[in-house]
C-alpha cells in the first residue's frame, strides 16, 4: 500500500505495518488507521496517520528508556486490542519534542499498546502512578548511566 507520510513523503508500507485504532488516540479520536514505521534514529518509530498525512507521532519503546518499566493497564484496554498472549503485545511511549530539544520527553502514563498479530492498537492509561506524562529522556538516560 502506498501512503503519504510527514517524515518521508510517499512510501510503500506492508500490511503488517498497518494498525487500526478503533477509538483513535487521545486528542485524535477521529483518526483510526496508522502505519508503524522505523525512524532513521535507532530506537525510535513513527506512527503515521493514513487518514491525515500531517499527523505523525514519534514513539519509543518504554523499556529502552526505563529498564524498570512495567506495562500496567486495565484488562479492558487489553481486551480492546484482542489480548491473548503477552508476546503479541507491543508497548510504545509517545515522544514530545519541544522548542528546547533538551526537554524532549516520553509519555509513560499514556502508553500506546498494539496487538501485533491482530494489528489493533489503543492508547491506554497506566494504572501505576509512578509513570508520568513527561519523563525527560535526557534526564532518564543520565540516571540510567549513573546506576
Amino acid at each position: 500500500m502506498r501512503i503519504s507520510t510527514k517524515p518521508y513523503g510517499p512510501i510503500e508500507v506492508e500490511e503488517r505495518q498497518l494498525i487500526h485504532f478503533p477509538v483513535g488516540l487521545f486528542g485524535f479520536e477521529s483518526l483510526h488507521d496508522y502505519a508503524l514505521l522505523d525512524a532513521l534514529q535507532s530506537g525510535f518509530y513513527w506512527l503515521q496517520s493514513i487518514e491525515d498525512e500531517q499527523i505523525a507521532f514519534i514513539l519509543l519503546n518504554p523499556y529502552d528508556l526505563r529498564s524498570d518499566y512495567v506495562l500496567d493497564v486495565s484488562d479492558d484496554d487489553l481486551e480492546a486490542i484482542g489480548y491473548e498472549n503477552e508476546e503479541d503485545i507491543l508497548a510504545f511511549a509517545i515522544v514530545t519534542i519541544p522548542e528546547d530539544e533538551s526537554r524532549i520527553s516520553a509519555n509513560l502514563q499514556g502508553p500506546v499498546i498494539v496487538n501485533r498479530v491482530r494489528r489493533l492498537g489503543k492508547q491506554a492509561i497506566s494504572l501505576n502512578p509512578q509513570w508520568q506524562i513527561k519523563h525527560y529522556i535526557l534526564d532518564e538516560l543520565a540516571k540510567a548511566g549513573s546506576r
